[in-house]
């Protein structure tokens, strides 16, 4: 019999009716007995209980990451969270189903819940549109007033198009070239953890991949790859665990909401004065004691964290001041216009720039190293195997018998190249579990069209059109460097990828005459398009490298992201709007800093002047840390190539730097408290990941959710004490 698909194998019939595995299946009646049989060696790649309890998920992430946003500019699409409560939802309701909740379908859980909950930042919705709403000036064409209604035109428009274009390059980034996508790896890891796939003895998901079934990387998958797993591979099986589990998700759930409804009776909750009133007054120096953000660190880690804290000590502890004495700044220090904190953001801004534009440079490079040394070892030998007379007439007569480099005599040297290429890569999923070629085409070329209509239906009148088409190009040769940057080092960077999109529009855009009074408005959504294309793109493949290893169907993912992507995309304009209406934004809890960010880029790429000694400082941090970009580059390709790393922690990264420059000290300081536990867990300790993880979920998911109360409340001028 042929091995199952996308799961482990399930058991017959009989098995169902007398399995007590803590009452993981319910009884069976006799009218269901051919249908089980029937479903029993069938992989349940797409079910309707799996896409909603993603998109129940998802919602919840959704309105978290919208709440976050707009505080910091935070968005996570909680993959290893999203596969943990979906995994503990369907062994709560064990009793209930009737046909198990396997592995493919908690990767389908993960996939639609992350298509929803990062809408907010692939709509725009934490940067861009804000921007637009609140910080354009009268003479850049603003502040724009968007309906809700064009919002979500705008909002669907852009939301599919990175994800079909995602699917062509699954075949060449995870099954030829079989990026890492750490992110993705370690979930799928965490799947097999939870379904008890304890070793490299338990049979593994097949798509005909070699003599045993199994992949080199779903073989190593458990093994001494991920250490931090080997504590929980003998605990996460037994019942009493993940009640144990399931008990401190509650907890923790339930002392962040309790937080988050008691910081709006209390504001003073979060701005804490740990240093003294006078660096809280004067310096904005506070604590905000977030379990939310706490729990943020703890996913960010310690390195991250602590490079964000040596940005605020920067920006608030050393520019701040100085800028403030020198006269530089001579506004209030919590003044975005004339005060030390958006003199701040200026640096902040020059260090992304930098960082981002080594890093997508060697994006642009490394490939091309790596094709030359591929193909040309591979063409040099072809030739030498050849006269130049045989080459020639290749093509008029295959009758020669050359002999290929794979063994066929009848094949031409660019032909054997090209299956030398194929057999280099994993075996593909079966046909049937693969997005066919003309659903690729169709969908593509339909979400493109839904592009242009949603951006000329938005901003009617602002935006030419051909330049709308660049922007659109520009996004999908930009994903691929995203798609690239993230499968290797675990970051999509679309901070960068945007500010790229807005420095080349400002080279075509006009600065004079009528159409330059739109210039900014047209850099800043040029940026999105960007942003939006390169975020989705990665998230997709980032679910398909998960979906690879574990034996997930392509196409379930593929519309399980599609179906998330729809409904996040209405219900991020929808959430939005409730808060842009009941909050003053910016200003108070939500400050949009990156709505500042993008359209101070926008200003300072159009040629829009700097406030003094900004340009001199500026281009000093960006010489600074793009050296820091370089070497921490070289570091991580050398460790990529397994020579000694360990010290890449230790050279700051730029873009964790600048968040923590533009972002004010009470946020960082519990994002790091949050890193510390981490490092203290995990290193310190030993312990297993899950646990941590559970935790941190608890805490960034109950202030989340509960922030739709403070909104209620909100709404109602409910009293403060």
């Amino acid at each position: 019999m042929a091995p199952d698909r996308g799961s482990s194998p399930h058991p017959s019939t009989d098995d169902y009716e007398r399995a007590d595995d803590a009452g993981q299946h319910a009884p069976i009646h006799a009218g269901d007995r051919d249908y089980l049989a029937e479903q029993a060696d069938q992989p349940q790649n797409f079910t309707l209980r799996g896409v909603l309890v993603g998109l129940a998920i998802g919602v919840v992430i959704c309105f978290s990451n919208m709440y976050f946003g707009l505080q910091t500019g935070w968005v996570s699409g909680m993959a290893m969270p999203s596969a943990l409560i979906g995994f503990a939802y369907f062994k709560v309701v064990a009793r209930t189903l009737k046909l198990p909740f396997t592995p493919v379908e908690n990767v389908l859980v993960q996939s639609v819940a992350g298509s929803v909950g990062t809408m907010p930042l692939g709509c725009g919705f934490v940067g861009v549109i804000p921007a637009l709403n609140f910080l354009l000036k009268p003479e850049e064409g603003g502040p724009l007033d968007i309906s809700l209604w064009k919002l979500i035109v705008w909002a669907v428009g852009i939301c599919f198009f990175g994800v079909v274009f995602a699917v062509p390059l699954r075949r060449e980034m995870i099954i030829r070239e079989k990026l890492k996508f750490p992110s993705g790896t370690a979930t799928a890891l965490l799947i097999k953890v939870l379904h008890g796939e304890k070793d490299s003895q338990t049979p593994a998901p097949q798509h005909g991949r070699g003599s045993n079934g199994e992949p080199d990387e779903v073989r190593g998958l458990l093994q001494d790859d991920h250490p931090e797993f080997e504590g929980q591979r003998q605990e996460d099986d037994s019942d009493d665990d993940w009640k144990a589990r399931i008990r401190l998700l509650v907890i923790a759930f339930g002392g962040s909401a309790l937080y988050t409804v008691a910081s709006y009776f209390v504001p003073q909750l979060h701005d804490i004065p740990i240093f003294g009133l006078p660096l809280a007054t004067n310096w904005l120096w506070t604590l905000n004691p977030s379990p939310a953000y706490v729990g943020q660190g703890i996913i960010m880690g310690p390195a991250t964290t602590l490079h964000m804290l040596l940005g605020a000590i920067i920006g608030w502890g050393v520019l701040s001041p100085l800028a403030k004495h020198k006269g530089w700044a001579p506004g209030p220090v919590s003044d975005w216009t004339n005060g030390s904190k958006g003199w701040i953001v200026w640096i902040s801004l020059a260090i992304m720039l930098a960082d981002s534009l080594i890093s997508l440079g060697w994006l642009v490079l490394r490939p091309l190293i790596a094709l030359v040394r591929f193909y040309y070892p591979t063409v040099r030998d072809t030739i030498r195997s050849h006269t130049w007379r045989e080459l020639l007439t290749l093509n008029i007569s295959r009758q020669q018998g050359y002999t290929s480099l794979s063994g066929d005599t009848s094949t031409n040297p660019l032909t054997a190249i090209k299956q030398h290429l194929d057999s280099e890569g994993e075996p593909d999923a079966p046909p049937e579990h693969l997005v066919s070629n003309r659903t690729t085409l169709i969908g593509l070329v339909g979400s493109l069209i839904l592009c242009i209509v949603a951006v000329h239906t938005t901003f009617p009148g602002l935006i030419p059109f051909r330049l709308t088409l660049l922007s659109l190009l520009l996004a999908l040769l930009l994903s691929i460097m995203g798609v690239r940057a993230l499968g290797e080092t675990d970051l999509n960077p679309v901070s960068g990828i945007s500010k790229l999109t807005q420095l080349v529009f400002a080279l075509v855009t006009p600065t004079s005459g009528p159409g330059a009074k739109n210039a900014v408005i047209i850099n800043l959504v040029a940026g999105a398009v960007s942003e939006s294309a390169a975020l989705q793109a990665g998230d997709l493949l980032q679910d398909l490298k998960c979906g690879h290893l574990i034996g997930a169907a392509p196409n379930a993912q593929f519309w399980g992201q599609m179906i998330g992507s729809g409904v996040g995309a209405v219900l991020s304009a929808v959430v939005y709007k409730l808060y842009t209406n009941v909050y003053t934004i910016p200003g108070g809890l939500f400050e949009v800093p990156t709505g500042y960010v993008w359209v101070f880029t926008a200003r300072l790429v159009t040629g829009k002047g700097l406030p003094p000694m900004v340009g001199e400082w500026a281009s000093g941090a960006a010489v600074i840390f793009a050296v820091g970009t370089m070497i921490r580059v070289w570091g991580t390709n050398r460790k990529q190539r397994g020579l000694s790393g360990w010290w890449i922690d230790f050279v700051p990264g730029g873009i964790a730097v600048a968040v923590g420059m533009y972002n004010t000290p009470s946020f960082t300081l519990a994002r790091t408290v949050g890193g510390l536990v981490s490092l203290w867990w995990r290193r310190w300790k030993g312990k297993s990941e899950t646990p941590i993880i559970v935790l941190a979920s608890g805490l960034i998911l109950g202030e989340g959710l509960f922030s739709i109360v403070n909104l209620l409340l909100a709404s109602l001028s409910v009293p403060h004490l």
